[in-house]
């Protein structure tokens, strides 16, 4: 068993970690519910150091600023929701890519279901003052996120593109998608990137509606409109 310099085996938090770790989760918890009461606006350290009994001083020695926190509310987030697409898209065998396509759509909407707070904060409204870091975690799982979706709908592009308007061209995407697709996915064609985006959209604006509240009072069953949904954009593709 190896020792870490602090005396401890390694992969063995000692008690002093478990506190750390337990309170930055409290901390982001009720930042969460700030988000939630008041808006984006409404995280405030001070706040969250009154609530839980802590000085300004001890609060700050876990983040040191708002948007420090921030960023750590919005990796964690991102890496939750990324996490929870990739295990949806790889229970489907890679030969069947409607099925691949649905279980991605039904996973984003299960997981905003059960972290509304979180996917406003990570769809939503920018935040007042908020700087994220350029390429930071955030950048990198959402660009992780938007990857995959278009490798995804490239690998429908087969099936779709007798469907499908074929005249786009890189000029007409925002130079910066189209580096980082063509940095990722190289073989990738501007007519299929710029499906990606229009598939997105379908998939994301329902959840969003949903989310905010604006689904339930015309639909009895939401999920059963956005399986439907689903089900009419992954027959826009050709897709069985």
């Amino acid at each position: 068993m190896s020792i870490d310099e602090s005396g401890h085996a390694a992969g063995v938090m000692s008690r002093r970690e478990r506190l750390r770790v337990e309170t930055s989760r409290e901390i982001k918890t009720i930042a969460l519910r700030q988000l939630a009461e008041g808006g984006p606006g409404a995280i405030s350290l001070r706040g969250i150091a009154r609530e839980m009994g802590m000085t300004a001083r001890a609060i700050y020695s876990y983040f040191p600023t708002r948007d420090d926190l921030i960023t750590a509310l919005m990796s964690g987030i991102a890496a939750s929701l990324a996490q929870a697409l990739t295990t949806a898209t790889n229970a489907v065998p890679a030969t069947d890519p409607g099925g691949r396509l649905l279980a991605w759509g039904q996973a984003l909407r299960q997981w905003a279901l059960a972290h509304p707070e979180s996917f406003r904060l990570f769809y939503g409204r920018p935040i007042p003052g908020y700087q994220p870091p350029v390429d930071g975690p955030v950048d990198q799982t959402a660009r992780r996120v938007c990857r995959e979706l278009t490798r995804l709908v490239a690998a429908a592009w087969p099936h779709a593109r007798h469907l499908q308007p074929d005249d786009t061209s890189w000029s007409d995407l925002h130079p910066e998608y189209v580096a980082k697709i063509q940095a990722d996915l190289p073989n990738v064609s501007p007519a299929a990137a710029a499906l990606a985006l229009r598939v997105w959209g379908r998939m994301h604006g329902l959840v969003a509606l949903e989310i905010d509240g604006h689904i339930h009072p015309v639909a009895g069953n939401p999920a059963a409109l956005h399986h439907a949904e689903m089900l009419d954009l992954i027959r826009s593709l050709g897709l069985a």
